[in-house]
């Protein structure tokens, strides 16, 4: 059967017409199902999930999201928290403080630490942060047991061998990491190595405040809570108040008090941002739409070469008129490092902790002293920045002399 097209009364066909109108709006329609989309994700919950080492939220096998989810289950309420400032400020009497790690840490923020009320929860804490905590212990030059090169068989589980309550329940742990030693009769170490004397696990009970310091941080991790009594000991090392404050140390914290009052973001609706990605991508459509098709990119000689030390000055000058203390001492800072690691030995890949040390030992300061002038806050003021970079430079003289 053939078909027929019907011709409407001013000589155009109803295919035609249909076609026209598509062509008008269908830039309307693709821009209206982009916006859709954009709503319907952005209503969407999102994951509660991180990547970040021993953190609650984090659920592959170096986080701890699942003795996070068993606590709260228990009833105890936890504040994730990654700055000192908001850390110290929680932990108030009648709660736990967990302190993840102490390579990140500096002098003020060990000390606001060590002043808290809080009951302490200490991850392979360094001696300079046990040290400011208590005085019935120190950390043990060596550790419990040596976990051996690789591919050689584990080492039997370390037996608690004391009398604390929480580690009498875990009966026994896998822990590779520091040891400790008592020095008066406050402290208790318990899961002891070949040395009664230095264990993995240490609890202080001075002044109506527990400090307990676990040598091993991966008891904690979701890999590894299974194994041996390391649920027993967690859980009840953090579940014995109902608020626990979760600090996990930043590379960006140098322990500054959070700003206060409300901020821009607190003041929009929840909707704001959800609206405002669908009206830059309808005007990126539209840009793209009405835009011009250029040409290739042509290359053209520059009428002048530009030395490299006037391109140094001309980002000086750029800094200091925007007032960008920060940028300048993080550029100073980091050239520094840099050639002072390599003055030392150390490898581009070294971390924070082992180039502070280690200048430490050249030069003969203190790593509290190396630690703050490498990491410490930005200047605010030019004065402060000039301060900066004659320091640095009398640090990395005082290297080449080492």
């Amino acid at each position: 059967m053939s078909t027929s097209t019907v011709v409407l009364g001013d000589g155009t066909t109803t295919a035609g017409r249909a076609r026209s109108r598509w062509r008008r709006w269908r830039l309307l329609v693709v821009i209206a199902l982009i916006a859709t989309t954009v709503a319907l994700a952005a209503a969407l919950p999102e994951p509660q999930t991180s990547t970040v080492a021993l953190a609650p939220d984090n659920p592959s096998d170096g986080g701890a999201r699942a003795v996070a989810q068993i606590l709260e289950r228990q009833g105890v309420d936890i504040a994730y928290v990654r700055s000192s400032a908001e850390a110290t400020a929680a932990a108030t009497a009648g709660t736990t403080l967990l302190v993840t790690g102490s390579a990140l840490l500096f002098g003020d923020q060990v000390d606001a630490i060590a002043a808290t009320e809080a009951d302490l929860v200490l991850l392979d804490p360094d001696d300079f942060l046990l040290g400011a905590v208590t005085d019935a212990a120190t950390v043990a030059a060596v550790a419990p047991r040596d976990p051996g090169p690789a591919g050689t068989p584990a080492a039997p589980p370390l037996v608690a061998r004391c009398d604390d309550p929480d580690a009498v329940a875990a009966g026994s742990i896998v822990a590779s990491g520091a040891g400790y030693v008592a020095r008066t009769d406050a402290a208790t170490v318990c899961f002891p190595g070949s040395d009664p004397e230095v264990g993995a696990y240490l609890v202080v009970d001075e002044r109506g405040r527990r400090v307990t310091a676990i040598g091993d941080a991966t008891v904690l991790t979701n890999a590894h809570l299974a194994e041996e009594g390391h649920a027993a000991l967690v859980l009840r090392a953090l579940g014995r108040h109902d608020q626990l404050v979760w600090y996990v140390p930043s590379s960006v914290d140098f322990g500054q008090a959070p700003a206060s009052g409300p901020g821009l973001t607190d003041l929009l609706p929840p909707w704001a941002g959800a609206l405002a990605l669908q009206l830059l991508l309808v005007a990126a459509v539209a840009a793209v739409w009405r835009a011009r098709r250029l040409g290739p990119l042509v290359t053209e000689p520059l009428p002048v070469t530009v030395r490299a030390a006037e391109t140094t000055r001309g980002r000086g000058r750029l800094y200091r008129r925007s007032r960008s203390y920060g940028h300048a001492a993080a550029a100073l800072r980091a050239a520094a490092a840099s050639r002072s690691a390599a003055r030392v030995g150390l490898p581009a890949s070294a971390g924070a902790a082992a180039v502070i040390d280690a200048l430490a030992r050249a030069t003969g300061r203190s790593t509290d002293d190396v630690a703050a002038l490498l990491y410490g806050p930005p200047p605010t003021d030019d004065a402060g920045l000039a301060l900066l970079a004659r320091r640095l430079d009398d640090l990395e003289s005082e290297v080449h002399r080492s």
